[in-house]
């Protein structure tokens, strides 16, 4: 009996290991579709990610703290990726005028456009309606909120 026991305790921890490796094999697989997409456009994704963000928060200044609680990749540089965006003119960053210590991010107007342009050209929903239909997906989401805590 208690080799069952072990057994059947054995077979649903590699369930659930098998399903933390399938959503890491997702994410990188999405993860290098997006890098592509965006690679003409002389971006990174995390680049791309920063942007999104900002025209998001359009007129609004952003702080780099705003940037990086919003950021998919938790594990990435706000501060080097938006001053990167500075020298390609694709983003603003100016003192903040009632806090010296301060730092307001805005998108450029060729910020703007550009992403203009990426809405035209990149279908990020292709990357996950390539492999599931519509119904798949919900579910998908259904599931993946209940591991992050997010609410339906």
């Amino acid at each position: 009996m208690m080799h069952v026991q072990k057994e059947l305790s054995s077979s649903v921890k590699e369930v659930f290991h098998q399903a933390m490796i399938n959503v890491f094999l997702a994410y990188n697989r999405c993860n290098e579709d997006v890098r592509h997409a965006v690679l003409p456009f002389d971006i990174t994704s995390q680049q791309f990610n920063v942007l999104r963000i900002l025209r998001g928060q359009h007129p609004k200044p952003a702080t780099i703290n705003l940037i990086k609680a919003k950021m998919l990749d938790k594990m990435c540089d706000a501060s080097r990726i938006v001053d990167r965006l500075v020298q390609k003119n694709l983003v603003d960053k100016n003192i903040n005028a009632y806090d010296k210590r301060a730092v307001d991010i805005v998108i450029s107007e060729k910020g703007i456009q550009l992403l203009k342009k990426t809405d035209k050209e990149i279908d990020l929903s292709a990357i996950i309606s390539a492999s599931l239909t519509a119904e798949e997906a919900e579910e998908l989401n259904r599931l993946l909120n209940k591991i992050t805590g997010e609410k339906d």
